[in-house]
Order: structure tokens, then C-alpha cells, then sequence
């Protein structure tokens, strides 16, 4: 597969800093050593497929594993071997569809829903702290603008999914 060609439309500066940004953060979120933390300090022994699996099932009704995966951007035999591990763990449980007999759901147990408290606090708390010097207007205006990215980033995301290969 070959490498696709640059856009032959500059980016402005202020977006390429925004890009630059954005990778930081995800680096610095991602690493395994972070994760690591987050789940000692919430006392909650769990993986990042895990604990990423969790926390988008907390913002949802009881899904099916497909719509999980979808919603995750992951293969479904990944959610598979996950809501295992979960259910094993007790932190969720299969329940029956009630759109399609045949079909089941995925739903958070009062374990899985006290997990997902933890680790958000936990976060929220790391998050407080590491901003602290921050005014509460900064805070503000830096949760709209990024709230207003993240939708727009959605919406694009969004685009270019209807669009087909021909286009």
C-alpha cells in the first residue's frame, strides 16, 4: 500500500502547532506506564482495552458487541475477548437483546459502573491537579474550544465516511 501524496493545500501554522499538540497528549495518555498509575491510584486492575471499553459502555445504553466495536473503531474479536476478561472480572454482564431474541447486549454490573467512578476521579483529580495554576476562565475556554474540536473533528470523521472510494 502506497504512502497517499501531500495535500497540496498548506496547513496554517496555528494547525500544525494544534497537530503537534494533539500528538503530545496522546502519547503522553497512551503510555502503558500512565495507565499503570490511573489504575493503582483507582485501585481498579485493569488493561487499557479494558478500561477503554468501560468507560464507553458508562456514556451508553447496553450495546451489542458489534455496535461496541464500531463505537471503539476496533475489530469485533477484540471486543469479544475483552467483554470476556470483563465478564469474568465481574465488571459486565451479557443480557438479552430486546430488539432480536437471538442477539445479546453488554451491560455495565454495579462493579463495572463503581470501576468507571474510580477511574474517572481519579483522572478528573490528576487533571485538577496538574492545571492548577490555570484560572477558572482559562478552563472554560479551553473546555469549549476543545469540545467544539472534538464535534468538529466528528462531523468531518463523519464526511468522510459517506463518501465513497470513487469520490
Amino acid at each position: 500500500m502506497s504512502t497517499p501524496p501531500p495535500s497540496d493545500v498548506s496547513a496554517s501554522p496555528e494547525v500544525i502547532e494544534i497537530e503537534r499538540a494533539l500528538y503530545r497528549i496522546t502519547y503522553l495518555t497512551s503510555r502503558a506506564r500512565q495507565h499503570e498509575r490511573l489504575m493503582a491510584a483507582a485501585g481498579v486492575p485493569l488493561d487499557r482495552a479494558g478500561a477503554a471499553l468501560l468507560r464507553n459502555m458508562a456514556d451508553a445504553e447496553p450495546m451489542r458487541p458489534g455496535e461496541l466495536a464500531a463505537r471503539l473503531g476496533v475489530e469485533a474479536s477484540h471486543v469479544t475477548r475483552t467483554v470476556q476478561h470483563l465478564e469474568r472480572s465481574g465488571h459486565v454482564v451479557r443480557v438479552p437483546d430486546p430488539d432480536d431474541r437471538r442477539a445479546q447486549r453488554i451491560e455495565l454490573t454495579d462493579a463495572g459502573r463503581d470501576a468507571v467512578a474510580r477511574i474517572r476521579e481519579t483522572g478528573v483529580r490528576s487533571m485538577q491537579d496538574a492545571l492548577a495554576g490555570w484560572s477558572a476562565e482559562d478552563l472554560h475556554t479551553l473546555a469549549t474550544l476543545f469540545h467544539r474540536m472534538v464535534d468538529d473533528f466528528l462531523a468531518h470523521a463523519a464526511g468522510m465516511d459517506d463518501r465513497s472510494p470513487a469520490d
